[in-house]
């Protein structure tokens, strides 16, 4: 039998063949892969269009904005948890948006905000719903993560907590626009119609949600999100959505990706969507893309919002499946686009 061995040089030859083979073909597929960026962020402005949609260069250069003072934060070295921070206090206190200042209006005719943010890191959160008085109710979810032993505080206790941490208050009526204040009329009339024919009628308005998000991965490699609105225009109740809650409408871990949801808040609440993201990319082994296209387009019904995610290797998804979704995204590898609609108003090459 041992004459059919081949000789022991024989045999290291053909191993080192082999092992020269395995290391071309390695270096092959290395190379054909783009570098994985140092650092990336996503941000969204809210799923849906309004059909009056006059100006959309105020919504992008407001999404512009956040991004370029995120990506300034990532990439002089800043950690995601102030980029993302830092982007959301900048889209509160623009009146486009459905967050802070601009929020929309309740059936009373208050603003009643939710907040909530989550560090990949240590899987720390915090969050904020129903609350009046806080200019940026993202800065107060914050705290609430760093300066409590608490996730989520809300209504009068926030508000206690937000004085308690040295937040200055303002007036509700600081939130409140013209633009909202039409849109309740325009509801609530509708409404009045609908119970005068004895038809049902929904008691929140669908075409512009307005919620903001953030999504970012830094230099050392950790995941943060955050998502602010003001929730849905003649919304009764103290009703809260899936932007405050932990694993509805954000979810952050350094082991899968960071995710923020926008769109009808009852149906990401029902299915857990960030949470559900995070499982498909970390447990099932789907990619951030699959996972986000599989829940958007699959798990939710049409015209009921999208999400901005990024993965620990800094890939980036922004899937939606309402008309247009205000976003835009940023890497390191010079990636920088501004969105609404499937075509981007805002496709350049920057320098890392």
């Amino acid at each position: 039998m041992l004459r059919f061995l081949p000789s022991l040089p024989r045999c290291l030859a053909m191993f080192g063949s082999v092992l020269v083979a395995m290391s071309l073909t390695s270096c092959a597929s290395f190379d054909s892969q783009p570098p994985r960026p140092r650092w990336a962020i996503a941000i969204h402005g809210g799923a849906g269009v309004p059909a009056d949609l006059a100006n959309p260069e105020d919504y992008s250069s407001a999404i512009e904005r956040a991004l370029q003072l995120g990506q300034s934060i990532l990439a002089d070295g800043g950690t995601s948890l102030d980029a993302v921070t830092a982007a959301l206090v900048l889209l509160e206190d623009d009146p486009h948006f459905n967050a802070g200042l601009g929020a929309v209006l309740t059936s009373e005719g208050a603003c009643e905000l939710d907040a909530s943010i989550m560090d990949g890191e240590t899987l720390n959160c915090g969050a904020v719903a129903s609350v009046t008085t806080v200019k940026n109710p993202i800065l107060l979810a914050r705290a609430v993560m760093t300066a409590s032993k608490h996730v989520f505080l809300a209504g009068g206790g926030a508000e206690q907590f937000a004085r308690e941490q040295g937040f200055s208050p303002v007036e509700n009526d600081y939130f409140k626009t013209e633009h909202r204040r039409k849109s309740l009329e325009r509801v609530k009339e509708e409404e009045q119609r609908a119970k005068s024919a004895q038809s049902a009628v929904d008691l929140c308005e669908p075409v512009y949600l307005g919620t903001v998000g953030a999504v970012a991965l830094d230099q050392d490699g950790h995941l943060a999100a955050a998502t602010s609105t003001g929730g849905l225009t003649n919304k009764r109740y103290g009703r809260v959505g899936d932007s405050p809650i932990i694993g509805a409408g954000t979810f952050a871990a350094d082991t899968s990706c960071a995710v923020s949801c926008t769109g009808q808040g009852e149906l990401y609440i029902r299915h857990g969507i960030s949470h559900a993201l995070s499982a498909l990319v970390e447990h099932a082994g789907l990619s951030l893309e699959a996972a986000g296209a599989r829940l958007i387009h699959q798990v939710l019904p049409e015209d009921s919002g999208g999400l901005i995610a990024i993965d620990r290797h800094g890939n980036i998804t922004m899937p939606f499946n309402t008309v247009g979704m205000h976003r835009g995204c940023a890497d390191a590898n010079g990636r920088f686009e501004v969105l609404i609609y499937k075509e981007p108003i805002i496709n350049a090459t920057v320098s890392p």
